[in-house]
């Protein structure tokens, strides 16, 4: 995706250093940091700096080879071994990054030479990133199939170029739409509390992408669905189940229940990294509860420009930030995949893996 005119990928590596934008300044600021260490990119992983299924499983893969690189041969395989197993404990939910993380492992283990262990962790960093931006691309060719001229099309927190390496998934098919085929598209885009990554990053990447759009508070969706407003849902997944049932940004069940009461296709965008073969239904998925303080404060740009933070809660209340909600597969019409649209069901996602024909 371009920003003022320029390419950017969300995350790439250069010699060692691993370069992402930096997500929580945006919309206001936009930034590239340089990531060195393990610990930089834990923290990255952690803070939210880079977000997003696809984005995170590259950032794995990435850190993985970065280790390899910074290595001595005597410790080169512990210290793969053990940027790995620490990677696994940044974010739970997300499967894009224990994919990536299993990939770069079958890369290096059973190499006898660290040198030769080095070259294949890098080339497989590289290699995974470039699937995550091919199968990107591949879903918004898909996904546009759906996209009828005039179309009006709900989405929830932020999959899009942000959230993977390019093209995104849940915007993806909106992006191939209108400005390959050239279908005129307008967007809904919820802001999603309490992060509000559609409000912050979804508008950001429309309006660089001058595809026409609103922000609604995520309350509104329903109401227009109701007025017949609303034409398709499309969003991500953080990690889809064997049954088809979806982890995805909490609100996501909700947009999907309405929306199925009132007739409106509903559909998930994600990449093949994203279903997890071993996890057999929605409540087999791990959801991340984040702190706090993100639902007790909001942040952004003050009047003098400067970005700031603000409480918007009384003192001494809590509260409960639960990341992620489970969508149950029959709410689903469709999962729009690099290998084409399948039915949200254990024989679809077979299908997907072609375990089956």
């Amino acid at each position: 995706m371009r920003v003022n005119g320029v390419h950017y990928r969300t995350i790439w590596m250069e010699d060692s250093t691993i370069h992402m934008i930096n997500q929580p300044l945006l919309p206001h600021r936009f930034e590239i940091i340089e990531v060195n260490n393990l610990e930089a990119l834990k923290d990255a992983i952690n803070n939210m700096t880079i977000r997003g299924a696809g984005a995170i499983g590259a950032a794995g893969a990435y850190g993985i080879a970065q280790s390899a690189l910074k290595s001595s041969d005597e410790d080169l395989f512990e210290c793969i071994e053990m940027a790995a197993n620490e990677l696994r404990n940044t974010r739970p939910t997300a499967q894009n990054l224990f994919t990536a993380i299993d990939m770069m492992l079958d890369e290096v283990r059973g190499e006898e030479y660290p040198r030769k262990a080095r070259m294949k962790s890098v080339e497989a960093a590289k290699r995974y990133a470039e699937m995550d931006a091919l199968a990107c691309k591949r879903i918004g060719e898909y996904g546009a199939t759906l996209l009828k001229d005039g179309v009006r099309i709900s989405t929830h927190c932020n999959a899009g170029w942000l959230a993977f390496v390019d093209w995104g998934t849940a915007l993806s098919p909106i992006y191939y739409a209108a400005k390959e085929e050239g279908k005129r598209v307008f967007v809904y885009v919820d802001e999603t509390r309490p992060r509000c990554q559609g409000s912050r990053l979804t508008a950001w990447e429309l309006k660089h992408e001058d595809i026409p759009h609103t922000i609604i508070v995520d309350n509104v969706a329903g109401a227009l669905m109701w007025q017949g407003e609303i034409d398709i849902v499309i969003v991500g997944a953080d990690r889809i189940a064997k049954n088809g049932d979806i982890a995805n940004k909490i609100g996501t069940y909700s947009s999907a229940v309405v929306a199925k009461e009132n007739g409106i296709p509903f559909y998930v965008a994600a990449p093949v990294s994203t279903i997890d073969p071993n996890c057999p239904s929605g409540k087999s998925i791990p959801i991340e509860e984040r702190d706090e303080s993100e639902t007790l404060y909001m942040f952004g740009n003050d009047e003098g420009g400067n970005i700031s933070r603000i409480k918007i809660s009384p003192d001494g209340c809590s509260a409960l930030n639960i990341a992620f909600d489970i969508t149950p597969a029959e709410y689903i019409s469709g999962i729009i995949t690099e290998r084409g649209i399948f039915p949200a069901s254990e024989r679809g996602l077979a299908k997907i893996l072609k375990e089956i024909d």
